[in-house]
């Protein structure tokens, strides 16, 4: 794709809004696609579900008046990056230029995670001149929202993969759209602990309801949706003063320090800090690894680390962020966490023997992060 365009300020008022529907639940998600629509009665919905078995994506558009298309896509992969660029941008952007409709109403395929959509638009003005995202919504089950957070079912264990190799985590992925998302709207009733969970989750000042119907659209479409704001709270690297949401269901830790992670002691106490029923994510750093910024993910006992874009010039940080529940089945211990963040830190005898910068063949983390590369 073209980056023409990028870095560009979007004239909002010429371009048609369009908000977002992501979930991990398709009933919810329609519940709230149908709400938005009976409040926005100028709008015209897209719904698109991926077939990964049949290689197929589905669009349906809808208005007041009814069905005005049906289309089946046919995919040479079935994944969401292809829909996002064979047919959910240009259609959302077809929509829009058209000029009939003063919204646009995104359903997503389910399990799909509206920042990709959002960053193409977003970023890449030329792809879709004529939109622009003023609200994503995260839908959800209320009755499941426990269990889609923190549970450890896997997305293909409940037929919610997006592609053949989609091995994400339905808690992993239920926790980045709520993060993502200008509003969280939930269908039945939810347990005050998820709720509190949900708070916690969600970037501050981001609406919360138990009811579709209680979710205004107005405001939404208005833009509700600040993408440099959105980016920020969900960056691996996060170097800000975070608010700590605590209460009685719910406890947070910011673990934060300038030193890095031992990696043989990392490796040992890993499942210590990312398994479990929590929800965990930020960046640390390694003295075998100094340029690379290591990514961390976690979400009910499934983790994923990695390596993002290089330190560069900024301050290597190690900060991981985590939330779990005081009480309850799925009650963790927030103490044991710490525990393992501290032991897996260089101690002073370590930087004083061998500083922070490491000269080794291997780390034993090559199987996550590839191999070492010589120390800078």
């Amino acid at each position: 794709m073209s980056p023409v365009g990028r870095g560009r300020r979007r004239v909002l008022s010429r371009t048609t809004p369009a908000a977002l529907v992501t979930g991990v639940d398709e009933v919810a998600m329609e519940a709230v696609t149908v709400g938005l629509q009976f409040d926005l009665p100028s709008a015209v919905v897209v719904r698109h579900v991926l077939d990964v078995e049949s290689q197929r994506l589905v669009r349906v558009v809808s208005d007041c008046t009814g069905v005005l298309e049906r289309h089946v896509h046919e995919l040479e992969h079935a994944c969401v990056a292809c829909a996002l660029r064979e047919d959910v941008v240009p259609t959302m952007e077809r929509l829009a230029a058209s000029g009939r409709w003063g919204a646009v109403v995104a359903h997503l395929p389910v399990a799909a995670e509206a920042l990709q959509a959002c960053r193409v638009i977003e970023t890449y003005v030329q792809a879709a001149p004529h939109v622009h995202v003023a609200a994503v919504v995260a839908a959800l089950d209320g009755q499941a929202v426990l269990a889609d957070l923190l549970g450890d079912d896997l997305l293909h264990e409940r037929d919610l993969h997006t592609s053949e190799d989609d091995s994400r985590g339905v808690a992993e992925t239920a926790a980045a759209i709520v993060e993502y998302a200008d509003a969280v709207a939930l269908t039945g009733p939810c347990d005050p602990a998820g709720l509190d969970l949900l708070r916690a989750l969600a970037r501050p000042g981001v609406t919360v309801v138990d009811d579709p119907s209680a979710l205004d659209a107005t405001p939404l479409v208005a833009g509700a949706h600040r993408h440099d704001v959105t980016e920020a709270w969900v960056d691996v690297v996060r170097r800000d003063e975070l608010p700590l949401h605590g209460s009685r269901y719910v406890w947070t830790l910011d673990l934060r320090s300038d030193r890095p992670f031992h990696p043989g002691r990392l490796l040992e106490s890993i499942e210590k800090i990312g398994g479990g029923p929590r929800r965990s994510r930020g960046s640390f750093w390694l003295p075998s690894r100094p340029s690379d910024v290591c990514v961390w993910d976690g979400a009910g006992g499934q983790l994923s680390v990695g390596t993002a874009s290089p330190w560069g010039t900024d301050t290597p940080l190690t900060r991981i962020v985590v939330h779990g529940l005081a009480s309850g089945p799925l009650a963790s211990s927030p103490d044991d966490v710490q525990e393992a963040f501290e032991h897996c830190l260089l101690s002073d005898a370590e930087l004083a023997d061998r500083g922070p910068y490491w000269e080794v063949a291997s780390d034993g983390l090559e199987p996550w992060l590839g191999d070492v590369r010589r120390a800078a």
